[in-house]
């Protein structure tokens, strides 16, 4: 199975709990869709697991895999990360959907998105030129590999003089 196109990482499977197959999972995804009994996951070796139970524990999940019993076929997939299906949502931005867009502001193409960085205030998108742009600028898209932001004056400047300032000392 390729995990890496068509599926994201939404959680790691933990240690076992107990001596009946029961295993910590912390979930990297805030969706409830993802931990309730019924839900598919597939680890990183291909292997497709669903959710016989769960319930939150301590910021994480125990979770009951439907087949999985014992401690010991637990601890085999130890560690392993584990993939779902993306989530159709309206009004949803999801990072690998940024990632590779150009980002296009007052008609000028800024740069490309390499990642996007949590930031308090709001998330940051991380150009591939080292620009940082926050995402509540983001007005349309992304469309067609676009993303199209309305940034305060001066914000590119900005970047830009920084650069400028750091060659004038060498």
């Amino acid at each position: 199975m390729n995990t890496s196109d068509q599926l994201l990482e939404v959680g790691r499977i933990g240690k076992a709990h107990g001596l009946r197959g029961e295993v910590v999972v912390a979930f990297s995804s805030d969706r409830d869709e993802q931990h309730e009994p019924g839900s598919r996951l597939h680890t990183e070796k291909g292997e497709d697991l669903v959710i016989k139970s769960s319930r939150p524990h301590q910021n994480r999940w125990l979770v009951f895999f439907d087949g999985i019993t014992g401690r010991e076929a637990i601890e085999e997939r130890r560690g392993q990360a584990l993939f779902a299906e993306p989530i159709e949502d309206t009004g949803v931005l999801w990072v690998h959907d940024l990632v590779d867009c150009i980002v296009i502001d007052g008609g000028i193409e800024r740069g490309t998105v390499v990642a996007l960085q949590d930031n308090p205030a709001s998330d940051l998108l991380v150009l591939d030129n080292g620009m940082l742009v926050p995402l509540n600028f983001l007005v349309d898209g992304p469309t067609d590999g676009k993303l199209y932001t309305e940034t305060p004056v001066g914000l590119f400047d900005l970047n830009d003089s920084t650069d400028d300032e750091s060659t004038d000392n060498d």
